[in-house]
């Protein structure tokens, strides 16, 4: 009996999925098929097997080595991986071991800008059929089953900005390798500071439109195109769509972006601030609701009245203000992140809402009777792991529903409410997370302390770094 069949990984549906797989690579004359999973940091990883050994490997998993978990995003191993457990207190963590990632056969797509070659989702299971507690997209659907059994879905639609450059040097030359490597050298295609209009995205339209045919070929339910503020910026919006499948939209248009980019010469880079004169920061809004299952019916909407929101809406919304400093390691992950909170800015500091208004943390869309009721959650960062930024936002908003927080009145004026500032650095989230035992129930002690040992590795190799602000405010002065 194959791994899948004897532990019973795969719904009905996925076992469906496997028998139109199975067609469509015989079909197309696929070669290779790649398979990846997100790992901790939201970034794909994985390996590619010609067709005819991914497919044997469907049921039976294809082995990938623990050390994946154990990285942080310069790719440098950060827990002591050949001590007693690994450094994770776990004998199946130690000495680089295996672990099988395991195909979902829903997420299968065959890939616009490779040919032959089709593309394939996994989730990480132990040898005895047990899921690896460090993989995000695990726990992010076990999130979902809890708010199932409470007979409500999760609707999440996407609004990411990013940035695409002309790539002009890539830095190949061997002195550029490092663990991380030396950025490229680019150029801009728009001058920016002219939000939505038309001359400017005519400048980028090439490259935008070689994107838009691939991600929609790739299947994403992408919805519009747009110019943003900065110069080189724009954002994409998705449709809304239920439970995995805005998190699993997410990750793969991250990393198709990036790889059509660069087979065509330019270079996308969902950093959130890079460091080029003029450049603003790229900010990822997360609109959200929770509807009924069976029925559909949106949970946050109001049948009439003046509350913008039903009395479990307000409760989410609570949810998610109480909570917002210790989910910041979540929905903001990189230490550049922090540098898009500032004031009068289209970026939050504070975690408060208001209506329709875009300098608060959530932004209540819709009103009585309007089925498209909504959270925009305006706090994430483009670079976070989606996996986590919307378990972050699932089990926040459900704590204020059962605790029946008030969220208080509507913010009208932004940046003078008097509110919990958000965290103005990596370092003060991880505190934040540390003091607030909320996520440490909710998602398991094991988990928070994982992720805060890879975000403490980040922080104290960025702390070892002379930056060029203390060489210039030092080095003649004293």
């Amino acid at each position: 009996m194959s791994f899948v069949r004897r532990h019973g990984l795969w719904s009905d549906e996925q076992n469906e999925a496997v028998t139109r797989l199975r067609r469509i690579v015989e079909e197309q004359k696929l070669e290779v098929i790649r398979l990846s999973f997100p790992d901790q940091h939201g970034i794909l990883r994985g390996k590619t097997l010609v067709a005819s050994e991914a497919l044997a490997s469907l049921e039976s998993g294809c082995t990938i080595t623990t050390t994946m978990f154990a990285k942080d995003t310069s790719h440098k191993t950060v827990f002591p991986v050949f001590t007693s457990g690994g450094g994770f207190g776990m004998r199946e963590m130690e000495g680089a071991a295996d672990v099988l990632m395991v195909p979902d056969p829903t997420s299968f797509r065959v890939l616009p800008w490779s040919p032959a070659t089709g593309w394939l989702l996994c989730d990480v299971y132990f040898a005895d059929g047990r899921p690896v507690p460090f993989a995000t997209r695990h726990l992010y659907r076990s999130v979902l089953e809890k708010l199932a059994k409470r007979g409500y879905d999760f609707v999440a639609g996407l609004e990411v900005e990013f940035h695409i450059f002309k790539l002009e040097d890539a830095k190949m030359s061997p002195e550029h390798a490092g663990q991380p490597g030396t950025p490229p050298d680019v150029s801009l295609l728009s001058h920016g500071y002219q939000y939505l209009t038309e001359q400017r995205y005519d400048q980028m339209e090439p490259v935008l439109e070689i994107i838009r045919r691939d991600i929609l070929a790739l299947g994403l339910p992408l919805r519009s195109i747009e110019v943003e503020f900065g110069p080189s910026q724009c954002e994409f919006t998705f449709a809304p769509t239920k439970g995995l499948e805005p998190a699993d939209t997410m990750i793969l248009f991250r990393s198709a972006v990036k790889q059509i980019a660069h087979r065509h010469g330019y270079h996308a880079t969902f950093m959130c601030r890079p460091k080029l004169p003029n450049v603003f920061a790229s900010g990822w809004h997360l609109h959200q609701s929770i509807v009924a299952r069976g029925s559909g019916e949106n949970a946050f909407m109001t049948k009439e009245g003046a509350e913008l929101l039903s009395p479990f809406g307000r409760g989410y919304l609570a949810g998610l203000l109480e909570h917002a400093r210790a989910s910041t390691v979540f929905t903001t992950p990189t230490i550049n992140g922090y540098k898009r909170y500032r004031s009068y800015s289209l970026a939050p500091d504070r975690a408060i809402w208001g209506r329709d208004n875009r300098g608060v943390m959530v932004r209540v869309l819709g009103g009585p009777g309007d089925a498209a009721t909504r959270l925009e959650n305006r706090i994430g960062e483009p670079a976070a792991n989606p996996y986590l930024y919307m378990a972050s936002q699932i089990l926040s908003g459900l704590d204020g529903v059962d605790r029946a927080l008030d969220p208080g009145p509507s913010a009208d004026t932004p940046y003078e409410t008097q509110a919990a500032l958000l965290p103005k650095t990596l370092r003060e989230a991880v505190f934040a997370l540390k003091d607030d035992p909320f996520f440490r129930d909710a998602l398991g002690p094991g988990f928070v302390d994982y992720y805060v040992h890879i975000k403490d590795a980040e922080i104290e190799r960025f702390q070892a770094e002379v930056s060029d602000w203390e060489q210039r405010e030092y080095f003649e002065m004293f």
